[in-house]
């Protein structure tokens, strides 16, 4: 998705990534291209975003993008397409994604953020040693999880009493063993009353199937039910556990 994809993949794009969110304060989300700035002699140069160096765009003005020799970042010089906007990563890295996007995803796998578009100043540490927004620190329930499938680090809130799906590797996985746990007795409950029922309504109404067949409907209903509910059991009893580090 491009919401996961630098624009300039290039590995000195990612020399220079800082996991504090105040290595960039000048540049976030929905960043506009720089004005061009002739130089002395007529050639059409832009200010990189990063590092605030000079950079020469002759030859590349059809491009959207343009990668800075001194940094290696990138820096936009047109507008992006329509329906996209571009984003800059604290850790310098410059994506671009749907202009409706809440949410994206770092790719640098040193960083591996959340930056939430919704309020630009607050970003979620998606990799491990990020801090997390100050604004988290308020939230009730709000703690680092360790994912169990990718072993990435991201924000959950406990209190959501649901499944957790990484942001990392979209997978999902129950936050705590607790959670799987009263989930797979809330199934297998019912799905022990509807054998029950069903083998009841098979001892007691048996002899009356070939006067009434349709009781075969009742069989096939209960037992049905149950054998669905016992594998949402079993979903939930093989579920990966991810875990908790410990509170924002």
């Amino acid at each position: 998705m491009e919401e996961r994809n630098p624009l300039l993949s290039h590995q000195g794009n990612y020399g220079t990534s800082n996991q504090e969110e105040t290595s960039v304060s000048a540049v976030g989300p929905d960043e506009l291209p720089p004005p061009y700035t002739p130089s002395p002699s007529g050639v059409p140069m832009v200010t990189c975003r990063v590092c605030q160096a000079m950079i020469d765009i002759s030859g590349k003005v059809d491009q959207h993008v343009v990668k800075c020799v001194q940094c290696n970042e990138a820096t936009p010089i047109k507008n992006a397409p329509a329906g996209k906007k571009y984003v800059r990563c604290p850790c310098n890295c410059l994506l671009i994604c749907k202009g409706s996007s809440q949410r994206i995803a770092c790719p640098r796998p040193h960083c591996k953020r959340i930056i939430n578009l919704s309020n630009p100043s607050s970003t979620l540490a998606g990799g491990t040693g990020g801090n997390p927004s100050s604004s988290l620190h308020h939230v009730p329930g709000m703690c680092r999880v360790t994912c169990a499938h990718c072993h990435d680090t991201f924000i959950f809130n406990t209190l959501n009493n649901a499944l957790a799906r990484c942001p990392h590797c979209r997978k999902v996985s129950s936050v705590g063993p607790e959670f799987a746990r009263c989930r797979s007795i809330v199934f297998l409950v019912p799905g022990l009353v509807c054998v029950c029922i069903g083998a009841a309504l098979t001892i007691t109404t048996l002899q009356y199937t070939q006067t009434y067949p349709g009781i075969y409907v009742a069989y096939i209903v209960a037992f049905l039910i149950a054998l669905i509910l016992f594998y949402r059991t079993l979903y939930y009893c093989s579920m990966k556990i991810s875990l908790i580090e410990g509170p924002l």
